[in-house]
């Protein structure tokens, strides 16, 4: 089954259990449009409620395009470079340039600064914090959905090295916002308290990266 969305004819995956009550849609980064549904929901039907939310489908389509496009280009903290390739096997940021040998492994350069930096952070958020935290254990993984993770069982917290990407301020919001977990476990208002005392401006750091979410 396709759907047109916008100017693109997408592919459409159905997925059918009978415990599923209602009828789920979501575009992924390959593009095509995924749906679970009750196993009582016909073709037909599953195709009626997706021309029903054409608005939604266009709005998660453009999300993913525009996740696409930044995955494509090469940012450090916030600022666009471009790429250079050479026959070095190093990366090297020139002023809006960063030369980029042909068989370097830019993930794990990206891992390689943020191991470095991301422990700055938490240290020097850590000292400042105005409540007193047990220090917790720094873990760096590449996340697809989430900025930061905090285990408050095992006082870990989890930092997307996607964050390398982002301005220096969203790294100090997401440190900052799970440090507060170590204070709050939810996300109540008292939890937002926490954050604000020690990141004032997490409001406007936390819309951008959820505009890019």
């Amino acid at each position: 089954m396709y759907i047109q969305v916008g100017e693109d004819l997408k592919e459409v995956i159905i997925t059918r259990k009978k415990t599923t009550r209602n009828t789920y849609m979501r575009v992924k980064e390959d593009g095509k449009v995924y749906v679970s549904t009750n196993i009582l929901v016909s073709d037909k039907k599953v195709l009626s409620i997706l021309q029903e939310h054409q608005k939604d489908l266009l709005r998660m389509s453009n999300i993913q395009e525009k996740k696409k496009a930044y995955q494509e280009k090469f940012f450090y903290l916030g600022k666009e470079y471009d790429i250079i390739y050479t026959n070095y096997k190093e990366i090297s940021l020139g002023e809006n340039k960063v030369f980029v040998g042909r068989d370097m492994d830019i993930a794990k350069w990206y891992r390689k600064q943020a191991e470095t930096l991301f422990k700055e952070r938490l240290d020097y958020y850590y000292n400042l914090f105005t409540y007193n935290i047990p220090y917790p254990r720094l873990r760096l993984r590449t996340m697809k959905s989430r900025w930061g993770v905090c285990n408050v069982r095992e006082k870990i917290v989890t930092l997307n090295i996607e964050l390398m990407k982002k301005k220096p301020e969203c790294l100090d919001y997401v440190v900052v916002h799970e440090l507060s977990h170590l204070i709050e476990a939810n996300h109540s208002s008292r939890f937002w308290k926490v954050v604000e005392e020690n990141y004032p401006n997490y409001k406007k750091v936390r819309k951008e990266l959820k505009d890019y979410e």
